[in-house]
């Protein structure tokens, strides 16, 4: 099983293969309009438009499991998503990442890449999941880990 047997769901409701991305590299993250670390967003549109062009993909998953910190319904994730920080890389509809209702790409993607102290639950928004070509994870990094501090990372994919 690779990311590419997922399917997501866009922000507004329709179905979004992870197959349609084979090949390239994946940037997951599960993010939220309303946390101390929401200014990243700016960080990962920077990556974005860095590395697009040689087959970096950065998905963003909204979130509402950590302090109620994304409370919006679709549209208004996407308009603080494009008013606030101008994101132009896909938003998937908000998702569960922990416990019974988590997402089947996040359960996946915890088990292949486990935290510290082999934990598999996720601690807070914006933790980042590094995909290689292969459909494979290939990173885990923490909810502090700054988008451009990942650039080594995602230059040896690419």
């Amino acid at each position: 099983m690779t990311a590419y047997d997922f399917t997501a769901a866009t922000l507004d409701g329709k179905p979004a293969p992870l197959a349609d991305y084979k090949g390239k590299v994946l940037l997951i993250v599960n993010t939220a309009s309303k946390c101390g670390f929401t200014p990243q967003y700016a960080g990962l549109e920077a990556l974005h438009k860095k590395y697009a062009d040689r087959g970096l993909v950065v998905l963003g998953f909204p979130c509402n499991q950590f302090g109620g910190q994304e409370p919006g319904d679709a549209a208004e994730i996407a308009n603080f998503c494009s008013l606030t920080y101008d994101v132009t890389f896909p938003i998937m509809a908000k998702v569960e990442v922990n416990g019974d209702g988590a997402d089947p790409l996040w359960q996946w993607l915890k088990h292949e890449k486990k935290g510290i102290l082999g934990s598999e639950a996720i601690k807070w928004n914006f933790t980042k999941f590094l995909v290689g070509r292969d459909g494979e994870v290939a990173g885990r990094f923490a909810p502090n880990a700054e988008p451009k501090s990942l650039e080594s990372a995602i230059e040896a994919l690419l």
